[in-house]
């Protein structure tokens, strides 16, 4: 607060400022008491803190606002921005006109398409005649393998249960499998058997002959 001027007239005691002076002369309330109640009180800074609080939330919620505005500008401005209005309308306009011009040639394009075009050059510049060569190999392979990729196209909607009769399958051939290799260990030992059962007739023969001869001596 400025000082007060010596040069200015004394401003004149009015009525509460004379009450208090008398009060504080007859000793009633100390001059301290009357100093300290001229600060504001605790409550009144409570409300102010309150009130600035309430500012700053206010301007925070409108920046956020405005930030998600921006972010919804950002997203569709492919939409409402007029540059990019603008490209779309050359583009429709373009295609507009290449319609518009061939419908104009509706009669001579369906002549054409109507005639064949074999035994016809076209005409190809010469530096584009390697690529061309190129071009048709990868047109030819593709013919070729149209029809196995539009079966694998129709194939698709039902590959889950492909997948699920393989799986069946699969595990089938795993049991005929074991069920071989059993069915060939024991033909293994059933020819070792038979080895061995081999073996042994001629020693039942010879012993056979023998027991003949000694009862036909006698």
């Amino acid at each position: 607060m400025a000082a007060a001027d010596p040069g200015d007239p004394a401003p004149a005691p009015n009525p509460a400022g004379l009450l208090l002076g008398h009060i504080v002369a007859s000793g009633a309330v100390a001059q301290e008491i009357l100093d300290i109640s001229k600060k504001s009180t605790p409550c009144f800074v409570n409300f102010s803190r309150l009130q600035q609080i309430t500012n700053i939330k206010a301007e925070i919620n409108q920046k956020n606002l405005e930030i998600e505005l921006l972010k919804l500008e950002k997203d569709t401005a492919d939409i409402v921005h007029p540059s990019f209005l603008a490209q779309k309308c050359q583009t429709l306009q373009s295609m507009n006109n290449h319609l518009e011009a061939v419908l104009k040639e509706k009669r001579s394009l369906r002549q054409r398409l109507l005639k064949p075009m074999c035994q016809e050059n076209l005409p190809i510049e010469a530096v584009y005649h390697r690529y061309m060569v190129h071009l048709l190999e990868l047109a030819v392979t593709f013919i070729e393998r149209l029809e196995t990729h539009l079966e694998t196209i129709r194939n698709i909607p039902h590959l889950d249960a492909d997948l699920k009769r393989m799986s069946k399958a699969l595990a089938k051939m795993d049991i005929l499998v074991n069920e071989t290799e059993e069915l060939a260990e024991n033909i293994l030992k059933w020819r070792e058997q038979q080895k061995e059962i081999s073996s042994c007739i001629p020693k039942i023969l010879a012993e056979e002959n023998y027991l003949h001869k000694c009862i036909v001596t006698p």
